[in-house]
């Protein structure tokens, strides 16, 4: 069991999947999740089985299990709806993963972990929503040339560069953040 932070409403939900030394907690720090409210678009941010620093219980690092539980999650509270992923690192793969397993309207990633895994990248000429890759230029866990590569390997896709930021750009700078989430999110919810 996990815990959630989620709100409802008539629009295309937005699943948020931290990173592996965040909580759910993390886009209500930031602000976006307060934003999203005003602007009444529904979202999920999930506490996820692979987090060190959350109540989960089971935990786990299986990421088919962790994409299991996203989707089970979603379809709990959006039943069919067809959910724009945001994914920062290890939430990244599992976002990439999911995505390669079900309908998704956009992602936004952010520095995600372990994209170019052959199992993974055999499927991206296949991913038909828009994508924003979001890496900050001070990253020192997922090398910039893995981004390039990715935002080259997937169809639709953007890389945005955060200069000066870390790995967690999204903190970094969470007013950009906020702007490309909105903006990538605007361009996949278009019927």
């Amino acid at each position: 069991h996990c815990s959630a932070l989620f709100n409802q409403a008539s629009v295309t939900p937005i699943v948020f999947l931290h990173g592996l030394s965040y909580t759910k907690e993390i886009w209500e720090r930031i602000g976006i999740l307060g934003i999203l409210k005003k602007k009444a678009i529904p979202f999920l941010a999930l506490d996820m089985p692979y987090g060190m620093k959350n109540q989960c219980h089971p935990k786990t690092h299986n990421a088919e299990k962790n994409v299991a539980f996203t989707s089970s999650a979603f379809q709990s509270i959006f039943g069919s709806q067809v959910p724009f992923l945001v994914g920062a690192s290890i939430g990244g793969n599992i976002a990439l993963k999911y995505a390669a397993n079900f309908p998704v309207k956009g992602l936004l990633l952010i520095a995600p972990g372990r994209a170019l895994e052959p199992d993974l990248s055999k499927n991206y000429s296949k991913f038909k929503s828009p994508t924003a890759i979001i890496w900050g230029s001070e990253d020192n866990i997922v090398p910039g040339e893995n981004m390039r590569t990715l935002s080259d390997k997937l169809p639709h896709a953007k890389l945005i560069v955060y200069e000066g930021a870390a790995h967690s750009a999204y903190k970094d700078q969470p007013r950009r953040f906020e702007s490309d989430l909105l903006e990538t999110y605007l361009k996949a919810d278009l019927p």
